[in-house]
């Protein structure tokens, strides 16, 4: 009996030296990217990618953020996916990869020492966006929180209403990231909004509650 492949998302966030993007828009640049390849014709129904994510989807929706910078993400660009644009941020999503078997131009970039900074301390959410709360508690690399801010954002989708998110579609998947007050966060996990558990295969330990996904739709 063959085994059923098991997939990852490929993310590619643009470091370039000389003007790396700052890390809150970085991760909301990426989950923005999950989401738009979530609500992409191609990724639904008989869509060519289609048959891709509902495999990646049926198992661990497990995502990889590598980096790229001058010819690597032109390289990274002329294949398949989606390039999202924030303030100063690009993140390319890619349809999903059997785990072993990442496009070449892709499995070459580095994982490991993503690290980003914000400039200045980002600003409250706007009333009425959606945010995607992080855990104030753990200690994470811009990589890992991009993915982990990517879940957040899938959970949300998942858990939405199609009227819902297509009036998310429509304006564009707006939505802020912040690290919760430490005083909200037990209120935020057990509020029944969607929580992400991270399996553990790096930097934090497994079933760790990373981010909250709080979507106004959802109260």
């Amino acid at each position: 009996m063959s085994e059923v492949p098991e997939y990852v998302l490929p993310l590619v966030v643009r470091i370039e030296r000389a003007a790396p993007p700052a890390r809150t828009d970085a991760l909301e640049t990426s989950a923005r990217a999950v989401l738009t390849l979530l609500g992409d014709e191609r990724a639904r129904g008989d869509g060519e990618w289609a048959e891709l994510v509902r495999g990646w989807e049926d198992a661990r929706i497990r995502k990889v953020v590598r980096r790229a910078r001058g010819a690597e993400w032109r390289r990274a660009e002329a294949l398949p996916g989606i390039t999202v644009t924030g303030k100063t941020a690009e993140v390319r999503v890619f349809p999903p990869v059997p785990l072993d078997g990442w496009p070449k131009d892709l499995a070459r970039l580095q994982v490991s020492g993503t690290e980003l900074d914000d400039p200045e301390p980002p600003r409250p959410a706007d009333p009425g966006t959606p945010v995607l709360w992080l855990n104030p508690e753990l200690t994470m690399s811009a990589g890992k929180t991009m993915a982990q801010t990517g879940h957040g954002a899938q959970l949300a989708w998942w858990a939405l209403p199609e009227e819902a998110r297509a009036t998310w579609r429509a304006a564009g998947y707006p939505l802020s990231v912040r690290t919760a007050p430490p005083t909200d966060w037990p209120r935020l996990t057990a509020s029944g909004l969607p929580v992400v558990r991270d399996a553990g295969f790096t930097e934090i330990a497994p079933g760790s509650c990373t981010v909250v996904a709080d979507h106004p739709a959802l109260h």
